[in-house]
């Protein structure tokens, strides 16, 4: 609405003009090399407007003509980069689809039409990695190194490759650069960490931890900054015992239920005589995770106390979680040391139906302490052999006597305290592949064996009866397959390859087959 009453207001303005001149009536005259023009003013007018107009129309086409060669350029320019890509967005989907050939001609292309530009870049180290090719992925991705604004890609390329050549300098180089780079890379920061980790080298695994702290949760920063803490102190245990103490405390305070960190707090600390801070420490992990290093730690807070007084402090640290299997095994072996047997078979008592490995050993060596019975030392080890396992310090499938920070496999905080390959004892239902039948049933569990059902005299166990267990792969037809559909709740049965008898137009019909 406003730009309609804005052209019909320009119009009246026009109008209006064209109205003033016409009243005012005027004559223009010009004289010039002996030549005499008169006119009136409106002609002059019209005649200075087209004058004007022709200029400018002869002066665009000069201009274009001039910069003709420029706009012809630049309009083969354009084509040949909208086909790069072009070629390049079909390069990327036949990488995608898993199509070599194509990725490789689409890669060639983009190279010839749009040479160093970032994608076909791309394109050609991904399609040369897909064909196997690594010194062209190489290449390409040291060209990328050279652009600002693709170098970090680049990098990442060039530390894959050295990967998977199996060269640990050239990858160790080329993530340290991207690391200083882009500091909040994830990938780069936890390649320096652990390489920093896998060198033992634990202030610069805190370095390069602290720098991809903006990429970490809150939670699992302060869970690998304890983890480094710990390993930082264990390693200056024998040189700077006082450094030591001060980073394992802070170890703790970022994660109170780490074993290695409370149990190692409460040894320094008891070395140094605050056996009230260091006892608060262990008795707030042991509250959180039960286990035979703190156990150890807190039997040890005062130096020179005798067996007894350990003895009634391990009691105390029992009672604090009653019921834990480590709660009993700790005051056992403090009973044993003190030569109180009445108490430590007391704690054994709850788990002698089902002992687990230790609690069988260590009854065998209660046997032999305390009366040198040579018959059931053997029985307890012969019970030890067949007991089930103890939680260890186990990660990547290697159990470790002692807790480390770094798994085999390079890890950090790898080890955990649990059974080892714990999942192997379970049971679970077997499935048998039988043949087939015209009308198969669930198969049925079997029916418990007189061994196996509960005794009256000793005691009970539950025997666990397997669910039915239904066909895993139904039978069904394939998608080119014209044949009738049989269905998949029964199976199929195989027709007669002879006419039945009578059938003299079927028998007819096998003749045109």
């Amino acid at each position: 609405m406003i730009r309609i009453i804005l052209f019909l207001a320009s119009i009246a303005v026009i109008a209006a003009g064209f109205a003033w001149i016409a009243d005012r009536p005027g004559e223009v005259a010009i004289t010039w090399m002996g030549y005499r023009i008169e006119t009136s003013v409106m002609v002059a007018a019209f005649a200075v407007a087209a004058i004007v107009l022709v200029a400018m129309l002869l002066w665009s086409v000069v201009r274009a003509i001039l910069h003709s060669p420029e706009q012809v350029s630049l309009f083969f320019r354009h084509r040949r980069a909208i086909k790069g890509y072009l070629a390049v967005s079909r390069g990327l989907i036949a990488i995608g689809a898993g199509d070599l050939r194509l990725a490789r001609r689409s890669a060639d292309e983009a190279a010839r039409l749009s040479p160093g530009d970032p994608l076909a870049l791309l394109l050609t180290a991904q399609s040369a990695q897909m064909a196997g090719d690594r010194e062209t992925a190489e290449r390409a991705f040291r060209e990328m190194t050279r652009r600002d604004e693709t170098k970090l890609l680049g990098l990442r390329g060039l530390y894959i490759e050295a990967q998977r050549r199996n060269d640990a300098a050239a990858a160790r180089l080329a993530v340290e650069e991207a690391a200083k780079l882009r500091p909040a890379a994830a990938w780069a920061g936890q390649a320096v960490l652990d390489y920093r980790c896998a060198a033992s080298d634990w202030a610069g695994a805190l370095d390069a931890l602290d720098q991809m702290k903006a990429a970490l949760g809150k939670p699992d920063y302060r869970r690998k900054r304890a983890v480094l803490l710990v390993a930082r102190a264990q390693a200056l245990e024998d040189m700077d015992r006082d450094t030591s103490r001060t980073l394992v405390l802070e170890s703790v305070k970022l994660a109170p239920d780490l074993v290695p960190a409370a149990a190692l707090a409460g040894r320094r600390l008891a070395e140094a005589g605050e056996a009230r801070k260091a006892r608060k420490i262990l008795e707030t992990a042991w509250a959180i995770n039960p286990h035979p290093d703190i156990a150890e730690s807190y039997a040890d807070l005062r130096l020179g106390d005798s067996a007894r007084e350990r003895l009634g402090r391990m009691q105390k640290l029992a009672d604090k979680v009653p019921g834990q299997l480590e709660g009993a095994l700790a005051v056992a072996r403090a009973a044993l040391d003190a030569r109180e047997f009445a108490t430590a078979r007391a704690a054994l008592t709850p788990y002698l139906s089902a002992p687990t490995r230790r609690v069988a050993t260590l009854m065998a060596e209660i046997e032999e302490t305390e009366h040198g019975d040579v018959g059931r030392v053997r029985e307890w080890m012969t019970r030890a052999m067949r007991a089930s396992g103890d939680p260890v310090w186990t990660a990547d499938g290697v159990v470790s006597e002692r807790w480390l920070p770094v798994s085999p496999n390079g890890r950090l905080d790898g080890f955990e305290w649990r059974v080892p390959l714990a999942e192997i004892g379970v049971s679970r239902p077997v499935i048998e592949v039988v043949a087939p039948a015209p009308d198969p049933a669930p198969i049925a569990p079997p029916e418990p064996k007189p061994a196996d059902t509960p005794r009256k005299s000793g005691k009970s166990r539950v025997v666990a009866k397997a669910a039915p267990v239904e066909r895993v792969i139904p039978l069904v037809h394939a998608p080119d397959d014209p044949g009738p559909d049989l269905g998949l709740d029964r199976d199929p049965v195989l027709e007669s390859s002879s006419p039945p008898a009578g059938d003299a137009w079927h028998r007819l019909r096998q003749w045109f087959r």
